[in-house]
């Protein structure tokens, strides 16, 4: 029999707005985590430039069917499990409490590396355009603290307010993006519109392992409709359609706009004006109007992702507060409802992370955009795989009106080439971060996540031993109430019974 929930708190300390977000909402969340412009301006000639294949429109197409596929078990396993944390959730319930922490560790070490990275490149990025067209001189650090302090406010605002900063951003990086899309298009190489890097056939060959790991990369982000599940009004349709609706959106825009890029410049030569020009290529695609505009919504793009990044990271730490996992004032919120100490968290790590690159000099699009970002999605990517099998085995131990297909079926053949592409990154780490083979950070920074994973076990276990009824809430998210910073311990004998844990 499925679980029951353990009993609601009359009084509940701590708890997200409830019922603020719509369809339309949660999409402008994920779509600006997902940073479509930034993907555009900076991913696709990345991958034109490191992989030397013309066929990257098709490697962003045959990755948005195999996470469409994910997205058959993820969604069916938000229905049934409501959470903020949402991999910790759907990882503790499917595979254990203790391995569920393991997935904790690793998607706040993930979100949070995603989040603060970029800063490394709004700081620069903004300091060239200032430069540029107001002739303000100023160093990165001081737009990265700017927009830093910008984000800081709004992190503990009313979520639907940071919805609607989102949307308004969104809409103008997509109405441009479409537009220099379409521009690459009406102006062809040789007069003649190719299908050919389209064609999923083309990446059989050398280097498709790193065209596959850019684009899988690209899409980090779509997953984020669950984190705000709590906060959605009909949690179960919403987080579906923005789900599903994210994923198809996005698809369509990489793959149109990298698939414009080699019909404008041409399939033969369009990774050496890659490797010439980077994001100036995307831009060049218009006229002076849109290149002009396009290059200022870059900005607003990294703007929204850093807005929408801080949120998801905020309501993950909040989640593990409220449950016990990390410490209880994390849980605390605003009169807003807005997760107001896990996001100064976020916030005084961010700063940190600012200051720490400034005054020591490193590279900040290198060093900390590019590095820290590739390895961020690369975190999200080990979570997904995991999720995979989790919610397999969810499902066969609980009762649900889920298909086979979303139960198991779907999963199942997800999680087995989640497996082998997270083998191709892995394979391709040096390539990702433009680092010789068997460099330091090649090795190390994948690495952290192996750390992340035994440190929040062994943290799991300890709880197992130290902490019991903590122990037992792990995954219960809302329903584990907290009344006088004690979870109920009254969970259903079956989900507490040492049998289940794996």
């Amino acid at each position: 029999m499925t679980p029951t929930p353990p009993p609601r708190a009359s009084v509940v300390t701590a708890a997200l707005a409830r019922d603020r977000l719509g369809v339309r909402a949660v999409v402008f969340f994920v779509m600006s985590g997902i940073a479509p412009l930034t993907v555009v301006a900076g991913a696709i000639p990345t991958a034109y430039a490191v992989t030397g294949m013309a066929s990257i429109p098709a490697a962003f197409l045959v990755v948005a069917i195999l996470l469409a596929l994910f997205s058959v078990g993820y969604v069916a396993m938000a229905r049934n499990v409501k959470n903020a944390g949402a991999f910790y959730a759907f990882i503790a319930r499917g595979l254990g409490r203790a391995v569920g922490v393991g997935g904790a560790a690793v998607a706040v070490v993930a979100y949070n590396l995603l989040q603060v990275a970029l800063y490394g490149a709004f700081g620069p990025i903004a300091a060239s355009y200032a430069a540029d067209k107001f002739g303000i001189h100023a160093q990165w650090w001081t737009w990265s603290l700017g927009a830093w302090a910008v984000v800081t406010v709004l992190g503990i605002m009313r979520v639907e307010v940071t919805g609607r900063i989102l949307a308004v951003l969104l809409s103008m990086e997509l109405l441009v993006t479409i537009a220099l899309t379409l521009e690459g298009l009406r102006h062809p190489a040789g007069h003649h519109i190719s299908v050919a890097s389209l064609e999923p056939t083309k990446l059989a060959v050398h280097g498709v392992g790193a065209a596959l790991a850019v684009a899988i990369l690209g899409f980090v982000g779509f997953e984020g409709a669950a984190v705000l599940t709590e906060e959605a009004r009909h949690p179960r349709r919403t987080v579906a359609i923005a789900t599903y609706l994210s994923l198809g959106l996005i698809a369509l825009v990489y793959a149109g706009a990298s698939w414009a890029m080699a019909v404008h410049y041409g399939d033969a030569t369009v990774v050496g004006v890659a490797q010439e020009q980077g994001p100036g290529m995307v831009f060049a695609l218009g006229g002076r109007f849109l290149s002009s505009a396009g290059q200022t919504l870059y900005i607003t793009s990294l703007f929204a992702a850093m807005l929408a990044f801080h949120s998801f990271v905020g309501r993950y730490m909040y989640a593990l507060g409220r449950e016990g996992v990390l410490p209880r004032v994390l849980s605390h919120t605003s009169r807003k409802g807005s997760p107001k100490v896990a996001s100064a968290m976020q916030s005084a790590l961010g700063f940190a992370v600012i200051v720490v690159y400034a005054i020591e000099g490193w590279n900040p699009l290198v060093n900390l955009f590019f590095w820290l970002g590739t390895t961020g999605a690369f975190g999200i990517l080990l979570l997904i795989t995991v999720t995979s099998i989790a919610v397999v085995t969810y499902f066969a131990r609980h009762n649900s009106a889920e298909s086979l297909w979303h139960r198991s079926v779907a999963p199942v053949i997800t999680f087995v080439l989640l497996v082998m592409v997270t083998w191709l990154v892995i394979t391709n780490y040096a390539t990702l971060l433009g680092v010789p083979p068997g460099s330091a950070a090649a090795r190390w920074l994948p690495g952290i996540y192996y750390i992340a994973a035994v440190v929040g076990i062994a943290w799991g276990l300890i709880l197992k031993g130290t902490k019991p009824d903590v122990y037992k809430a792990i995954g219960w998210g809302a329903d584990a109430a907290v009344v006088n910073n004690k979870p109920f311990a009254h969970l259903d004998p079956h989900w507490a019974s040492p049998n289940t844990e794996v």
